[in-house]
C-alpha cells in the first residue's frame, strides 16, 4: 500500500534519457532513438506524474529539431534576437492560438513559444495541444521528466513574444462567495463554474494507477469554504448520558497526535459519473459528467472507528443506527453541505472509514476538504464530505437535502410530477463500472499493415468487490476478449478501481470499429447491456456496458 503512495522522482533515468537522445542525434538525425523510447514507456507506470510519449514532453523530437536549428542558425552566422525585441502579447493574445491555422503558441516563465511545427513530431500525439492557448507550467508540474535544464535551453528556440508586464489576474471580487476558490488546472473538463465540478480527460485518468492530485475529479456542491488550520477544531457530539458533557473537540494537532495514523488506498466516484449518456435517451436533471467522475488516491489519516471510540461510543450501543457528517462549507444561508453512514460501517475495522487530512503524501488539498474530509471505501462519492467540522451519532440519518433529497435511484417511469423522494433509500455502496479511456469516441486511428490496436479504460465495483475480469468487445458485442488487468492483488476487501488494456489485431478490411468494455466483480455482478433500462430521472447509477466507435485508418504502403 505504502509503495502505491510513492511519488517516484526519476531524474536519474531523465538524465539518461535526454542524453542518449542527444548523442543519437548527432550520430544520425534521421533515425529515431527507439531504445530510449521503450525504457521510457517500459517505466511510464511507475512514475506517478510521468506518462508515455510525455504529454508536453519536448522531448527526442524536440532535441534533434533543436539542433538541427542550432546547426542552421550558426551556418547562417545569424545573432540571437536579444528579448528586449520580441513583442509583447497578453494572456488572451496567446487564448486566440490552439489551432494550427491559427499557429498554436503556449507560455512558459513570462515567454511566448510557437510550437505549430513541433505538434506533429510529438510522440505523445495530439495530447499536446491540450495546453494550446495556455501555460506550460500546471503539465510540467505533473510530467516533471520534462522539466529540466535541457528541455527549457531547447523550448528558446521557438520563442516568439514575451507576456505583456501590464497582463495581470483581475482583482478577486469579495461579493462573490466563490472568490476564495483555489485555482485548478486548466486541462480539466469544467462541467459547473460555480460550484466548481470538473473532471480530467479520460486517457490522462487511467496514465497512473493513482491519480495526481490536480487531475483528481472536482465535486464541490457550494464554495470552497477558508479555514485556518491552527484554528480548526473537529467536534464530535458524545454519547447520550455520557459523564463528560461536553462534546469532544480536536484540533488537527490532536488528530494527528493522539491517534495512530493509518493509508488506504481508495477509489472515489461520483453518483453521477457517465450521466451524458443518460442525458442522450432521455434528458435528466445535473451535471452533464462524463466517463472521468472518478478517480484513485492514498489517503492518510486516523480511523473514524478510533475517534468515535474515544468519544465514548462502543459497536453495541443501543438505539444507534446512523454517523451524521457536516461539513464547514455552506451556502449565503448558511446551510452546510452533510450526509451520513450507518454507524455498523464507521464502527467497522474491516470497513476502514478514514478521518483523513493526508492525499497522495501531502495535506489535502483546498478543493478537496483540507483540512479534514471522510473517506468512506466503496461508497458514493456524496457521502465521503469534505472540510468535516462535526460528527453526530444518531437513531436517524442526516437531514441535509443531499441525503434526504438527493442521490437516490428511481424506477425509469418516474418524473418529476410524481416523485416522492421517501421512497428510495440514500445511495451507498455503488454498482460494478467500467469504461474505456484510450482510444477517443470517433477518434480516427492510424495503423500500419500489421499494427494492433491498444484498448484501455477503468473498472471498479463498490462495497469492497474486486474486479475480476473486463471483457471487451471489438464488433459490438458479438463476440468478446479477455483484458489484462492492473491493480492491487487480491485481498478481502478491494477498495481502489484496476487499470485493465488489451492489444489486438484488427481485420485489414474492417474500418469502423465498435468497442464495448464491461467488468465482472467478485461477487459476478455484471454492467447492464443497455442505458434505457436503468435510466432515472437524476441520472445517476449509470453502468451500463460503455460504448465506442472509431475509424481505421490504414497505411497503404
Amino acid at each position: 500500500m505504502a509503495l502505491l503512495c510513492n511519488l517516484a522522482k526519476p531524474h536519474r533515468l531523465q538524465k539518461q534519457i535526454f542524453m542518449s537522445v542527444r548523442i543519437c542525434a548527432a550520430k544520425n538525425q534521421t533515425r529515431r532513438n527507439w531504445s530510449t523510447e521503450t525504457e521510457y514507456k517500459a517505466n511510464s507506470w511507475k512514475w506517478s506524474a510521468t506518462a508515455a510519449g510525455a504529454l508536453l514532453g519536448l522531448g527526442s523530437y524536440l532535441i534533434f529539431d533543436t539542433r538541427r536549428r542550432k546547426a542552421a542558425l550558426a551556418e547562417s552566422k545569424n545573432e540571437p534576437v536579444p528579448s528586449h525585441s520580441f513583442p509583447q502579447y497578453t494572456r488572451e493574445d496567446v487564448k486566440k492560438h490552439t489551432n494550427p491555422s491559427d499557429r498554436i503558441w503556449v507560455t512558459y516563465a513570462g515567454e511566448v513559444f510557437d510550437i505549430t511545427d513541433f505538434v506533429d513530431l510529438h510522440p505523445g500525439g495530439k495530447r499536446i495541444l491540450l495546453a494550446a492557448g495556455g501555460a506550460l507550467e500546471p503539465f510540467w508540474a505533473l510530467y516533471a521528466v520534462h522539466k529540466s535544464e535541457h528541455v527549457l535551453e531547447m523550448l528558446q528556440e521557438y520563442k516568439v513574444g514575451v507576456l505583456s508586464h501590464d497582463d495581470k489576474e483581475p482583482p478577486r471580487d469579495f461579493s462573490d462567495p466563490y472568490s476564495g476558490d483555489p485555482s485548478r488546472h486548466p486541462v480539466l473538463k469544467i462541467n459547473s463554474q460555480k460550484p466548481f465540478n470538473a473532471e480530467p480527460p479520460p486517457e490522462m485518468l487511467t496514465e497512473n494507477f493513482i491519480t495526481p492530485n490536480e487531475l483528481f475529479f472536482k465535486r464541490n456542491h457550494l464554495p470552497v469554504p477558508s479555514i485556518n488550520p491552527d484554528e480548526f477544531q473537529l467536534v464530535v457530539e458524545r454519547p447520550p448520558g455520557a459523564k463528560q458533557g461536553k462534546p469532544l473537540t480536536l484540533s488537527l494537532k490532536d488528530l494527528k497526535t493522539k491517534f495512530s495514523r493509518h493509508e488506504v488506498t481508495v477509489t472515489l466516484q461520483c453518483a453521477g459519473n457517465r450521466r451524458s449518456e443518460m442525458n442522450a435517451v432521455k434528458p435528466v436533471k445535473g451535471l452533464n459528467w462524463g466517463s472521468a467522475a472518478i478517480s484513485t488516491a492514498c489517503w492518510g489519516g486516523v480511523w473514524l472507528r478510533d475517534v468515535l471510540l474515544d468519544a465514548g461510543y462502543a459497536e453495541d450501543l443501543p438505539n444507534v443506527r446512523h454517523v451524521q457528517f457536516e461539513g464547514l462549507d455552506q451556502d449565503i444561508t448558511g446551510t452546510k453541505y452533510g450526509a451520513s453512514i450507518s454507524f455498523r460501517r464507521a464502527m467497522s475495522k474491516d470497513c476502514e472509514v478514514l478521518l483523513a487530512y493526508e492525499m497522495n503524501g501531502e495535506e489535502l488539498p483546498k478543493d478537496h476538504g483540507f483540512p479534514l474530509r471522510v473517506i468512506v471505501p466503496g461508497v458514493v462519492g456524496a457521502r465521503n464530505v469534505k472540510w468535516l467540522g462535526r460528527i453526530i451519532v444518531s437513531e436517524e440519518e442526516s437531514s441535509s437535502h443531499w441525503q434526504q433529497n438527493d442521490y437516490k435511484g428511481f424506477n425509469p417511469s418516474v418524473d418529476w410530477d410524481t416523485v416522492d423522494f421517501s421512497t428510495s433509500p440514500a445511495i451507498q455502496d455503488l454498482p460494478v463500472q467500467s469504461a474505456i479511456t484510450e482510444p477517443h469516441p470517433g477518434e480516427t486511428i492510424q495503423l500500419d499493415h500489421d499494427d494492433k490496436i491498444t484498448i484501455k479504460g477503468y473498472a471498479w465495483s463498490g462495497g469492497g468487490r474486486e474486479i475480476v475480469r473486463v471483457d471487451v468487445s471489438l464488433d459490438g458485442g458479438k463476440t468478446w476478449r479477455v483484458a489484462e488487468l492492473i491493480g492491487e492483488e487480491h485481498k478481502e476487501q478491494t477498495w481502489a478501481w484496476k487499470l485493465w488494456k488489451l492489444e489486438a489485431a484488427i481485420p485489414l478490411e474492417q474500418k469502423e470499429l465498435t468497442i464495448i468494455c464491461k467488468a465482472v466483480d467478485s461477487s459476478y455482478n455484471v454492467q447492464p447491456d443497455t442505458v434505457a433500462p436503468i435510466w432515472n430521472l437524476r441520472g445517476v447509477l449509470n453502468n451500463a456496458w460503455h460504448h465506442i466507435s472509431v475509424t481505421i485508418d490504414r497505411d497503404e504502403h
